[in-house]
């Protein structure tokens, strides 16, 4: 859920002391590394910003504390299926990873997992996931969960993640879908709520992840990856962003006059949606003056919109205690 691609996307630390096995032959793998090397196939980091879009919900839709068990095991059931997707994501990918100074440390790349191994974990996970929404939640979330695995590995990582500049646009889809999924947990069914907090992610998802893809650039541009910022120039990048950026903050504030949402969630969303305008429009500032040696600060966003997020969707599980 790209959950992340999405819908999604932090920077990957890179752990010390490992041999690349693809270039340097047999690869000693003692337990607990190996342990590790399967945890990071899940890439937890960017699974623990899609647990932040999923349980508020959650308390939204409850108009309170949501059963504790239920939030345990849509939290559990939506690791593995997100972990799943990263895993096959890396499966996919390796090729490109093992060229990308982002993602040279990346198991698959350093040997510690075999590609065989990854891909059966990611479908083991899969399988798992799907299963213990459907059995313990429900299978409309069963179903959620797995569209945005197959819409991550399929729709994003196979088809437009190397043919399209648009890929993180449409490709981001996966990673909106856990705040429905967070809903349909509670109450079995849709609605308004979570269309529009959807809507929320699938714009704030661009504007999240170009800032970064300036930064690494030259990575995509290495590997043939069209990222926007490879095929268009950083004035071109900068004013996409400040595009989605006044949609996204647009869009979030509709949950109030709906009656979803009341004074709390709305001032919270104001005053979080105000300061990104301000470093989207910042970041498209210095991109104009960029030919005169001004530094371009562009993870300055990057990581203002993981703050963002989590700002926002606290607020909507805190706002129903307050109305």
């Amino acid at each position: 859920m790209s959950l992340s691609g999405v819908c999604v996307t932090a920077v990957e630390s890179r752990p010390a002391g490992v041999v690349r096995g693809a270039n340097q032959g047999p690869v000693h793998r003692p337990f607990g590394a190996r342990v590790k090397a399967f945890v990071a196939l899940t890439k937890p980091r960017i699974i623990e910003l899609l647990l932040i879009t999923t349980v508020p919900v959650m308390f939204l839709a409850q108009r309170g504390v949501p059963d504790l068990g239920l939030v345990l095991l849509t939290c559990v059931g939506g690791y593995l299926s997100a972990g799943g997707a990263n895993a096959l994501n890396m499966y996919i990918d390796r090729d490109i990873d093992a060229l990308m100074d982002r993602t040279s440390q990346r198991p698959l790349v350093t040997g510690m997992v075999s590609p065989p191994e990854c891909l059966a974990f990611g479908i083991t996970l899969a399988v798992v996931s799907t299963l213990l929404f459907g059995f313990t939640v429900n299978w409309l979330s069963a179903w959620l969960s797995l569209g945005a695995l197959l819409f991550y590995v399929v729709v994003y990582t196979m088809i437009l993640k190397r043919r399209t500049s648009q890929n993180i646009v449409w490709g981001g889809i996966a990673g909106c879908l856990p705040v429905l999924i967070g809903w349909s947990s509670v109450t079995n069914s849709m609605s308004w709520a979570p269309v529009i907090l959807f809507l929320v992610m699938f714009f704030w998802t661009p504007p999240h992840y170009w800032p970064l893809s300036m930064k690494v650039k030259e990575d995509y541009a290495r590997v043939g990856v069209p990222m926007l910022p490879v095929i268009a120039s950083n004035k071109v990048v900068a004013r996409q962003i400040v595009i989605y950026s006044w949609v996204m903050v647009l869009v979030s504030l509709l949950l109030t006059p709906l009656g979803y949402t009341g004074w709390f969630y709305t001032v919270v969303a104001l005053a979080a949606g105000g300061f990104w305008l301000w470093e989207a429009h910042g970041l498209q500032n210095r991109a104009k003056a960029e030919v005169t040696g001004v530094k371009l600060k562009e993870m300055r966003l990057f990581h203002w919109s993981i703050t963002y997020v989590s700002i926002l969707f606290v607020a909507v599980a805190v706002d129903p205690f307050l109305r």
